[in-house]
């Protein structure tokens, strides 16, 4: 007398042998057909054209985020050498009818801030030539301009 999980497995198996005759979702008799979208290429535009507009938006952000790129400073040349101050030299580039104001740094070898100053550049001419010393609280190794900003 068979036991009930041999007579499972056998009728598991005849299952198994008719579903490798036909396909396994179906045929296509046994689905009624989808009806044809209309207008499937106004979808296909309106994704494009939304896209489109999210692109150049993030386009337009990232073009603004660069900061102001009216005032370039360039820095020429700076002497660390002194344990309690440093000297930059550097030139502003800006809008000779604006000023600026433009902030400087000073670093020691473990890249934190030993010294810093705001200093006003004056409008009237549109490149402009400057020397400044900062006060540090230790040895600095690096001075160079953080940013500059018309006013």
């Amino acid at each position: 007398m068979p036991s009930d999980k041999a007579a499972a497995g056998a009728a598991t198996g005849a299952d198994a042998g008719a579903a490798g005759e036909r396909p396994i979702l179906g045929t296509p008799e046994e689905f009624p057909p989808r009806p044809r979208l209309r207008g499937g290429f106004l979808v296909y535009l309106v994704i494009a054209l939304v896209v489109a507009v999210l692109a150049g938006g993030w386009g337009y952000v990232m073009l603004t985020a660069t900061g102001n790129p009216l005032v370039r400073p360039q820095v020429i040349t700076f002497d660390a050498s002194a344990a309690d101050s440093a000297e930059i030299t550097f030139t502003v580039h800006k809008p000779a009818d604006r000023a600026a104001t433009c902030r400087l740094r000073a670093l020691d070898t473990g890249h934190a801030e030993v010294g810093s100053r705001v200093i006003d550049v004056p409008a009237g001419k549109a490149e402009l030539t400057l020397k400044e010393r900062l006060k540090t609280t230790s040895q600095a190794t690096a001075v160079y301009v953080d940013y500059c900003d018309l006013v």
